[in-house]
C-alpha cells in the first residue's frame, strides 16, 4: 500500500508519511491533527474533535453493509487507529527531540514522554509514572483529555478502548523513534481516569 506525503510548509520543516486507512474522510482528519500536533496549532476544542472523527470514520468503515459488529471487526478498528496515531507518535518526537541531547538511558525517555511529550499532545503532564526497573512502566493519568468529552465515573466505560487505541499508537511511536521498541496497552476503570503500561521489548 503506497503511503501519503503530508509536506508541511514553513516555519515547518518535516514530511510525515501516513499510509491510507481506506477511509478518505479519517485520513483528512489525521492529517489534520498532525498538523496540529506538529506545529503547536493545537486548540484543544479542534484537536478532540478531530480525534472523535477518526475514531467515528473508521468504526463507519469496517460496520458498512453490517447489522452489527462483532469483536473481529471492532480488533481491526483498534488496529487501524492504533496505526494511525504510530505515525503521527514517530514524527512528532522526531520533531520534539531535533536539538534536545541524547537520553542517558531508557528511564530518561520514560520521564521526557511523561513530561514534554505529554504536554505536547494530551496538554498535561502525566500524574504519576511507576516502574518495576525490569522494562515495564506505568503512566497514570487522572484526567485524560481524550476521554473527558465522554463521560465521568463508569458510564460508557466500554466506550473507552476505542477513543485509547490511537493515543497507545501515539505514545508506541514515540518511543519506537526513541530506540525503544514496546508494547502499550491502555486501561480504564473510572473515567476520565486512565493508566498506560508501557512493556519495553528487550532484544
Amino acid at each position: 500500500m503506497t503511503g501519503r506525503k503530508l509536506l508541511l510548509s514553513p516555519p515547518v520543516q518535516f514530511s510525515l508519511v501516513l499510509k491510507p486507512s481506506g477511509s478518505q474522510e479519517a485520513d483528512l482528519c489525521l492529517f489534520c491533527v498532525a498538523y496540529i500536533l506538529l506545529t503547536g496549532m493545537a486548540d484543544e476544542s479542534l484537536f478532540d474533535f478531530l480525534h472523535m472523527e477518526i475514531v467515528s470514520q473508521i468504526y463507519k468503515e469496517q460496520q458498512s453493509g453490517k447489522e452489527e459488529m462483532d469483536n473481529k471487526d471492532r480488533a481491526v478498528c483498534v488496529s487501524v487507529l492504533e496505526s494511525m496515531g504510530f505515525r503521527v507518535g514517530q514524527g512528532l518526537i522526531e520533531r520534539l527531540t531535533r536539538d534536545s541531547p541524547s537520553f542517558k538511558d531508557e528511564l530518561d525517555v520514560m520521564k521526557f514522554v511523561c513530561k514534554d511529550f505529554w504536554t505536547k499532545v494530551f496538554r498535561r503532564q502525566v500524574d504519576n509514572l511507576r516502574t518495576n526497573h525490569q522494562g515495564t512502566y506505568v503512566l497514570q493519568d487522572n484526567t485524560f483529555s481524550l476521554l473527558t468529552q465522554l463521560s465521568n465515573g463508569k458510564q460508557y466505560l466500554d466506550q473507552a478502548p476505542k477513543y485509547l487505541a490511537f493515543s497507545c499508537g501515539i505514545v508506541r511511536g514515540a518511543l519506537s523513534s526513541l530506540g525503544l521498541d514496546s508494547v502499550v496497552t491502555a486501561e480504564v476503570s473510572v473515567m476520565p481516569s486512565c493508566k498506560f503500561q508501557v512493556v519495553v521489548q528487550k532484544l
